[in-house]
C-alpha cells in the first residue's frame, strides 16, 4: 500500500467532504479520508508499482470529476506566507459580507416598515438588492451549479434557489406586475387567501437570506484557517541557528545547515538545536515541553539529548545524529496532523438537515407548478405564485441564523470566562464524551517547582536554613534551585563565595564564613540519618525531590520540592465527574509522583497511566477510542498538541504553548482546570441552543409549506413567519449570555 496527501479544493461545506471521500473509497484498493477542516484527504492505495491500477493522477482526476480541486502538498511556507494566504482567502468574503450587510439593512427596513415605503421605494429596493444578489450571494450560485452538474444538491442550492426565485419574481412584479405601481405599499395584513403574486415584492427575502448566511460563512472560514496552526507552532519551537564548531571554533549558522555527525555548542538557557549526543560538558536540561517530566534531566558525556529543549545548566558540546524530518520535534509534527486528518468529519447540523430538506422542498415547488397549472387550470400567474411561495417560505432566513448567533453569543460568553471555542463541530462533540484525560504537569499541578516542606535537624532554625540554602543556589542555574530561591525570599540573600557546581550532585559555597553544600545527599560529609533520612526516604518514595542541607560538615534539613497540585485541581476533578466524565491522569513522570498527584485530585490508582512518552500518549488515547469511549484530553505542553489532536475533544490550557493550544478544539485561558468543567458545559449549552434553533427555523418552514402549496400563503404572513422565527432565534440565543461559571 502506498499513501498520498493531496490539498482539496473548493469545498463549501462537511457534505462536500464526505461527497469526495465516497469517490475516492469506490475506486479499487483505495481508502480515503477527507478533512473538511484542514481541506486535506489522506489516501491509502495500491499503486502501479504495488501491482495495482491506481496512481496519484487518477486519485486527483477524480476529485476533480466530482466537481472540486486536488493537488499534492506545496513546499511548507513560512508564517508570514500562510498568514497572508489565509487573509487573501478571507478578503473576498469580507468584501462580499460588508457588501450585503450595508445594502440589505434599508432593503429590509423599507420591506417591514410602512411608514418607510416612500413613493419609490420599491425601485431604490431593486437597485440595493441586485448587488447582493448577484455578487454578494455568487459563491452560492457558482457552488449550486456544481452541484447541479453532479446531480446533488447541498444548503448552498437551497440559498441560491430561494433567493434568486424570490428576486426574480420581484422583478416580474416590478415590471409586469402591480408592484411598480407608483405609491404601492406593503400592508399588514394577515389573511390567508389565494392570489396571483403579481403584487408581491420579495427583495428583503434575497437580499437577508445572503447577509445572514455569509455571515455564518465568513466565521466559519476564520475558524477554519485556524487548523494547521498547531503544526506551524510546533515547527517555531525549534532552534532558528546553531553554533556549530569548524576547527575548533564557533560557527553560528543556520539549524538547516547542521548535518549528521556536526558538533555544536549549546549554552545556558540556549534551545538545542536538534536531536544528538553530548560529547562534552555536564548539565541539566529542560525537557517538560517535549516529555512532561517536571524536574530537569541531568546529563553529561554520552547522553542523548533532543531538539528544542533547553539547555538550563551548563555548557555542553552535542554531535548532532537526527536532522530535519527525523527529529523528534519533525516526528511529533508528523503525529498532529496525522492526528487531525483522521479526525471523523462532524457534519454541521444545517447541511445534513438540508440533505432531505431541499430536495423535498425543491420537489414540492415543481409538483406545486404542475397541480396549479395542469390539474386545476389556474393559469400560469396563479400557479407560478404558488410555486415560488413554497421557495420562499422554505428559504433559510432563520436558519442563516440559527448557527451562527448562537455559536457568537456563546463563544462572546466563552472568551468572557476564559473559553474560547473553535466552531460548531466541537459542540457536537462535547456531547458525546464520556471520558476526560488529564495531563499532569501544568494542568492538574503548577508545571513549576515549589517547595513543599522542610525537615530541620535538632536546634536548627528554618530561616537561617533557607537564608543559607537560597544565598547558594541563588548563584545556581538549575531550575530546582528557584524553588529553593523564592522560598528564601532571593532579594536579600547574602552573596556566597568559592561557589562551585559539582555535576549531578548539587553545589557548594562558602556564605557568611560557613561552608555550604546544597544537594544530593553524596555531598554531605556522612549520610543522613534520624529524622532526616526518613524525611529524605519519604520524599523519594512519593515521587518527590529532596534537597540536603549541610554546612561546616554537618546535615542541618532535608528540603522538598515538588510540582505542587493547583488548589482548584481536586474540585475539577469532582466537577468533571458531575458531567458524567471519568477522568484519567496521564502523564511523562514516574509512577510514584503520578499516584502522589493522583490520590490528592481524587482519581484512583487505576485510571493513573505514567510514563509515557509523546507517542504512548497518542496511543492511550487511540486504545480508550478503540474501547468505545468518547474522549476529551486536557494539556498544555508540545507533547500533549498530538494527543489533543486525536483526542475526540481537545483542551488546551491557555497558560500553555501556542503548539497545544492550536492543536486543541478548546481553549482555556486560564491555568484553573475547573474552567475545563465549564467549557463543557457552556459548549453542551451553545449546542443545545443551536439545537433549539433549528427546530424553530424548520418549524415554520412545515407548518408555511402546506398553504403556500395550497396557494394561500399571503406574503405578509410569510413575512411575519419569517421575521418571528429569526426574532426567536436571536432571542433564544442571548439566553446563552447568562451562563453562569463554577469557577469564578
Amino acid at each position: 500500500m502506498s499513501s498520498v496527501e493531496l490539498e482539496i479544493g473548493g469545498m463549501t461545506c462537511a457534505s462536500c467532504a464526505a461527497r469526495i471521500e465516497k469517490k475516492l473509497n469506490r475506486m479499487d484498493g483505495v481508502t480515503a479520508t477527507v478533512n473538511y477542516a484542514t481541506e486535506k484527504a489522506k489516501v491509502s492505495y495500491v499503486s502501479y508499482e504495488d501491482g495495482g491500477a491506481v496512481a496519484v493522477g487518477d486519485l486527483i482526476s477524480t476529485v476533480e470529476a466530482t466537481g472540486y480541486t486536488a493537488a499534492l502538498p506545496a513546499p511548507p511556507a513560512t508564517v508570514e506566507e500562510t498568514a497572508g494566504a489565509a487573509a487573501a482567502e478571507l478578503l473576498p468574503l469580507e468584501q462580499r459580507l460588508l457588501t450585503a450587510v450595508v445594502l440589505a439593512i434599508p432593503v429590509v427596513a423599507m420591506a417591514m416598515v410602512p411608514a418607510l415605503q416612500f413613493r419609490g421605494w420599491q425601485w431604490l429596493s431593486l437597485i440595493l438588492a441586485t448587488p447582493v444578489v448577484t455578487y454578494a450571494a455568487w459563491p452560492f450560485h457558482k457552488a449550486t451549479w456544481a452541484n447541479l452538474r453532479h446531480g446533488t444538491a447541498t444548503m448552498d442550492t437551497l440559498i441560491s434557489v430561494g433567493t434568486l426565485a424570490a428576486f426574480g419574481w420581484s422583478v416580474w412584479a416590478l415590471f409586469f406586475g402591480d408592484a411598480g405601481t407608483p405609491g404601492m405599499k406593503h400592508p399588514f395584513e394577515l389573511t390567508i387567501e389565494r392570489g396571483n403574486g403579481s403584487a408581491n415584492l420579495y427583495f428583503e427575502v434575497a437580499a437577508g437570506v445572503t447577509s445572514f448566511i455569509l455571515a455564518g460563512r465568513y466565521f466559519e472560514v476564520r475558524s477554519k484557517r485556524r487548523a494547521g496552526a498547531a503544526l506551524r507552532a510546533l515547527m517555531e519551537l525549534g532552534a532558528k541557528d546553531v553554533a556549530v564548531l569548524r576547527d575548533g571554533e564557533e560557527v553560528r549558522v543556520p539549524t538547516g545547515e547542521l548535518a549528521v555527525g556536526d558538533l555544536f555548542v549549546v549554552r545556558p538557557g540556549e534551545k538545542i538545536a536538534t536531536d544528538g549526543v553530548v560529547r562534552e560538558g555536564s548539565s541539566a536540561v529542560d525537557a517538560s515541553m517535549l516529555t512532561g517530566e517536571s524536574v530537569p534531566v541531568e546529563i553529561g558525556p554520552g547522553d542523548a539529548v533532543t531538539g528544542a529543549t533547553v539547555n538550563a545548566g551548563g555548557r555542553i558540546v552535542v554531535e548532532a545524529t537526527r536532522i530535519g524530518a527525523d527529529t523528534q520535534l519533525a516526528r511529533m509534527a508528523r503525529l498532529v496532523e496525522d492526528a487531525q486528518n483522521g479526525k471523523a468529519t462532524a457534519q454541521r447540523l444545517a447541511d445534513r438537515i438540508s440533505a432531505v430538506f431541499v430536495p423535498v422542498v425543491i420537489g414540492l415547488a415543481i409538483a406545486t407548478l404542475g397541480w396549479w397549472w395542469l390539474v386545476e387550470g389556474a393559469g400560469a400567474a396563479s400557479a407560478f405564485t404558488a410555486a415560488v411561495a413554497v421557495l420562499i417560505i422554505a428559504c433559510p432566513c432563520a436558519l442563516g441564523l440559527a448557527t451562527p448567533t448562537a455559536l457568537m453569543v456563546g463563544t462572546g460568553r466563552g472568551a468572557q470566562l476564559g473559553i474560547l471555542i473553535k466552531g460548531p463541530e466541537v459542540l457536537e462533540t462535547t456531547q458525546k464524551v464520556d471520558t476526560i484525560v488529564l495531563d499532569k504537569t501544568g494542568t492538574v499541578t503548577t508545571g513549576a517547582m515549589s517547595l513543599i516542606s522542610v525537615h530541620l535537624a535538632e536546634g536548627e532554625d528554618e530561616a537561617e536554613v533557607l537564608r543559607l540554602a537560597g544565598a547558594l543556589e541563588h548563584a545556581s542555574e538549575h531550575p530546582i534551585a528557584r524553588a529553593v530561591v523564592v522560598a528564601a525570599a532571593g532579594d536579600t540573600l547574602p552573596a556566597p563565595e568559592d561557589f562551585t557546581a559539582v555535576p549531578g550532585l548539587g553545589v557548594r559555597g562558602v556564605v557568611d564564613g560557613h561552608a555550604v553544600v546544597v544537594g544530593r545527599e553524596k555531598l554531605l560529609a556522612e549520610p543522613l540519618s534520624g529524622k532526616l533520612g526518613i524525611a529524605w526516604t519519604e520524599a523519594e518514595e512519593t515521587g518527590r525531590t529532596s534537597i540536603a542541607v549541610g554546612w561546616d560538615g554537618e546535615a542541618r534539613a532535608v528540603l522538598v520540592v515538588s510540582d505542587a497540585v493547583k488548589p482548584s485541581s481536586a474540585e475539577a476533578v469532582r466537577m468533571l465527574r458531575g458531567l458524567g466524565l471519568r477522568p484519567f491522569l496521564l502523564t511523562g513522570d514516574n509512577a510514584a509522583v503520578a499516584g502522589s498527584v493522583a490520590a490528592e485530585v481524587g482519581i484512583p490508582a487505576a485510571d493513573v497511566i505514567a510514563g509515557v512518552m509523546p507517542e504512548d500518549k497518542v496511543a492511550v488515547i487511540r486504545r480508550l477510542q478503540a474501547a468505545g469511549r468518547h474522549v476529551a484530553m486536557v494539556g498544555d505542553g508540545v507533547n500533549d498538541a498530538a494527543a489533543l489532536a486525536q483526542a475526540d475533544l481537545g483542551l488546551a490550557m491557555g497558560t500553555g504553548t501556542d503548539a497545544a493550544i492550536a492543536a486543541a478544539d478548546l481553549t482555556l485561558v486560564r491555568g484553573d482546570l475547573r474552567v475545563a468543567a465549564d467549557a463543557i458545559r457552556l459548549s453542551r449549552r451553545t449546542l443545545a441552543t443551536i439545537k433549539g434553533n433549528l427546530f424553530w427555523a424548520f418549524g415554520y418552514n412545515v407548518v408555511a409549506l402546506p398553504l403556500a402549496a395550497a396557494g394561500l400563503l399571503n406574503p405578509m404572513i410569510a413575512g411575519a413567519a419569517m421575521a418571528f422565527s429569526s426574532v426567536f432565534v436571536v432571542g433564544n440565543s442571548l439566553r446563552l449570555r447568562r451562563f453562569a461559571p463554577t469557577a469564578v
